[in-house]
């Protein structure tokens, strides 16, 4: 009976939220529906810089994906993972906020680290800097700015990440964004802080988990 009340009510949910969308773009002036491309050229990696390289008690924020990017192009200058330092590439990451990065470990480790650096310094030994790159390029679509509305849209589209050869298929329930990865054991991360840097030709979308390429 409880599950029957929560489909209804998510069903409802997600008719209104279309409903409203509707009529907002409606209202909205003709130039609003020509998906004129952003232009701003501030990349992903001056975002999750602009606080510093330090950690700090904020598990809602990117620290340690800052971090970890910094630490793989320290390793391997060459590493694709640069494109999100180059604002002039149009691209979607969904970034792992710190509390995704803890959760992360805890699955590998099977304790809770109180702290930002305990949590990277932990998963910079146990998956070493090649995994590391691979499950950031995971977390990039290269080539497209999506937004949140448009990722709203887009329930069952399944995406090419800059990892080669993998995808992340989008979910969507009761009006909230759900990305399937490739560990199935694992739960889905949702986004959780919508168009970061949006206007620019990078946009970032915050989960709540690590996406997974491989069962990990």
């Amino acid at each position: 009976m409880i599950r029957r009340i929560v489909k209804v009510t998510c069903a409802l949910a997600v008719a209104l939220a279309t409903m409203l969308a509707t009529v907002l773009a409606t209202a909205l002036p003709a130039s609003a529906h020509t998906g004129t491309p952003p232009t701003g050229t501030r990349s992903l990696a001056a975002l999750l810089a602009k606080d510093g390289s330090g950690f700090d008690k904020n598990w809602s924020d990117y620290d340690i994906l800052d971090n970890a990017v910094g630490a793989v192009l320290a390793a391997k200058p060459n590493s694709p993972v640069a494109v999100l330092a180059d604002g002039n590439v149009p691209l979607t990451a969904f970034l792992p906020t710190d509390r995704g990065f803890r959760r992360l470990a805890h699955s590998l480790t099977g304790k809770w680290y109180h702290s930002e650096k305990k949590v990277f310094t932990k998963l910079a030994g146990t998956l070493g800097v090649d995994t590391i790159e691979s499950v950031l390029l995971y977390h990039v679509v290269p080539g497209a700015t999506m937004t949140y509305r448009q990722a709203l849209k887009a329930n069952g589209a399944v995406l090419q990440t800059a990892l080669k050869g993998a995808t992340i298929k989008i979910k969507v329930r009761c009006w909230v964004v759900i990305l399937k990865d490739n560990d199935p054991n694992a739960r889905n991360p949702i986004v959780v802080q919508p168009n970061l840097n949006k206007g620019n030709k990078q946009i970032g979308h915050g989960i709540n988990r690590v996406l997974r390429p491989v069962a990990l």
